[in-house]
Formats: structure tokens, C-alpha cells, sequence
């Protein structure tokens, strides 16, 4: 039987849940969803870097329709929850955010994140009153839908030339009471500004691997307090890596040694609809 939205939903909110971290793998397109969720990963997450890549376009060069399209088509392709990066809302206004919100509902994922980054190289985070207000509205429009859309709450200060802890963590708390059910601030440098984070929060926090020298162990995580592990842009590095690398083999040698290293056709083909 294809699972419900609410079924996922409902999926995604116990994993959150549970004593244990769990891993959150981020796919690029619906059969690399399939091949994740086949290998058991509880939940997919979109990307928007992946997202953008699969469309020849950097970091933060999609819109909205095309995030959501990107979301649904990911949601359609597998029974385990997905959770949309919904970027900054694709918008300003907290009415913009969430007007976000109902589409991603709408598109079928069992939740989404929100960041404080504007998109503005000049002023990349918003001021701490907007940021809140704006994951408020976030708030007040997941509470509306009829399942339980898990929101995240993103503090994007380690990202973009911001690196203050206590304003990171003062974001976070005030995310926490303005109503999002789990926290994340992508680029934290090292495990014990993970555990200063996560020890500040009751909610799940989540931690983004993905950026050597600041990705840790599951097992470091868990310890650490994190509940949720995502990878970010790792898995679709991973796969093109293995292009560019394949490329240049059949380029600059006129080899074909690569195809000793490749899963085969058939065993990727079973993790597919």
C-alpha cells in the first residue's frame, strides 16, 4: 500500500522522536530518492544546491515553483517522508514564507525548513525580530494544514561570515518558542559548539554533514545531543565526482578502468518503480 501524507507525516514526527539520531539522506531526483529510501534511509530530504545542480544552475538560482516541483516529484517517488529545503522562503515578508509553506504542503512533503539567510551578499542575515517573525508565520501556516508538518528552523550565521555562537543559539531559542519543531544551524565548527547548541534547545536539532573538517560521527552526534543528521549536497558531490572523474579518465588516458568500480545496472535497477 503507497503510504498517506499524513502517514508520512506522522512517520516523520516519531523518527524525530526516538532516543536515537537517525540520518536524513538528501537525494537530487526521484531515482536517487528511490535508491536511498530502497537502502533504508527512514527519510529524504531535498537540496536546493542538488536541486539547482540538476538544472545546471548554482546555489540559490531556483524559484519557488521549481523548489516545489522539485519536492513533489522526490514525495511521489518514494513512501518514506520527505522534507523540503525551502530556502528562505523565496521571499522577505513572513506572508511570503508562508504562502511557501501551503504549497510545500500542497506538494505532497511532510515538512520543510526555513532559513534566515536574505540572499543578499551585503546583509545575508536578516535582523533578529524579521527572523523570528518570519518562522512564526512559517509556524501559524504548518499548524493550519490537517497533518502534522514538521517545520525546521534554520540560523544560517556559520554560512555566511557570521560565526557568533550565543547569537546563533539566541536565534535558535527564539525559533524554538515561536513554534518550530526542530532547529539547525548548518556549519557549526566543531562538537562542542554542537553540544553547547543542542544542550540550549529542547527541540530536535538537526546537524548537516557535508563540509570537511566539521562533519562527525553518528555516534559523535548522537552523543552530542543531535537527533537528526542530514547530508546536505554530500551524496550529489558523490555521484558527480564519480562523473568528472570517469570523464576525465576516458579523456586524458583512453581508459575505461572505471567500469571495474560501478554497481551494476541490475542492482540499481531493483531499487526503482
Amino acid at each position: 500500500m503507497t503510504a498517506t501524507q499524513k502517514d508520512k507525516a506522522v512517520t516523520f514526527r516519531a523518527l524525530h522522536e526516538q532516543p536515537r539520531a537517525f540520518v536524513i539522506a538528501n537525494a537530487w531526483d526521484a531515482g536517487s530518492a528511490q535508491l536511498l529510501a530502497g537502502l533504508g534511509f527512514p527519510a529524504i530530504a531535498t537540496s536546493s544546491a542538488a536541486s539547482a545542480g540538476t538544472l545546471g544552475r548554482p546555489d540559490g538560482r531556483i524559484t519557488r515553483e521549481e523548489a516545489i516541483a522539485h519536492a513533489k516529484a522526490l514525495s511521489d517517488a518514494v513512501d518514506v517522508p520527505v522534507s523540503a529545503d525551502l530556502e528562505n522562503g523565496f521571499g522577505h515578508s513572513p506572508r511570503d514564507v508562508a504562502e511557501t509553506i501551503r504549497l510545500a504542503a500542497q506538494a505532497g512533503v511532510a515538512g520543510g525548513s526555513i532559513e534566515d539567510h536574505t540572499g543578499d551578499a551585503s546583509r545575508p542575515i536578516y535582523d533578529f525580530e524579521q527572523a523570528v517573525e518570519r518562522v512564526a508565520a512559517a509556524v501559524e501556516a504548518a499548524r493550519a494544514l490537517s497533518f502534522p508538518f514538521t517545520l525546521t528552523a534554520r540560523c544560517e550565521n556559520f554560512l555566511h561570515g557570521h560565526p557568533d555562537l550565543d547569537d546563533t543559539i539566541k536565534r535558535l531559542q527564539a525559533f524554538e518558542k515561536a513554534g518550530a519543531d526542530v532547529l539547525f544551524a548548518p556549519g557549526l565548527p566543531d562538537l562542542k559548539a554542537v553540544r553547547a547548541v543542542c544542550s540550549s534547545l529542547t527541540k530536535p536539532v538537526n546537524f548537516m554533514v557535508g563540509i570537511p573538517g566539521r562533519s562527525f560521527s553518528v555516534a559523535e552526534l548522537q552523543d552530542a545531543g543531535v537527533r537528526r543528521i542530514s547530508l546536505a549536497t554530500s551524496l550529489h558531490r558523490a555521484a558527480m565526482s564519480g562523473l568528472y572523474r570517469a570523464a576525465l579518465e576516458i579523456k586524458d588516458q583512453g581508459t575505461f578502468d572505471f567500469l571495474d568500480t560501478l554497481v551494476s545496472s541490475k542492482e540499481l535497477g531493483r531499487f526503482l518503480r
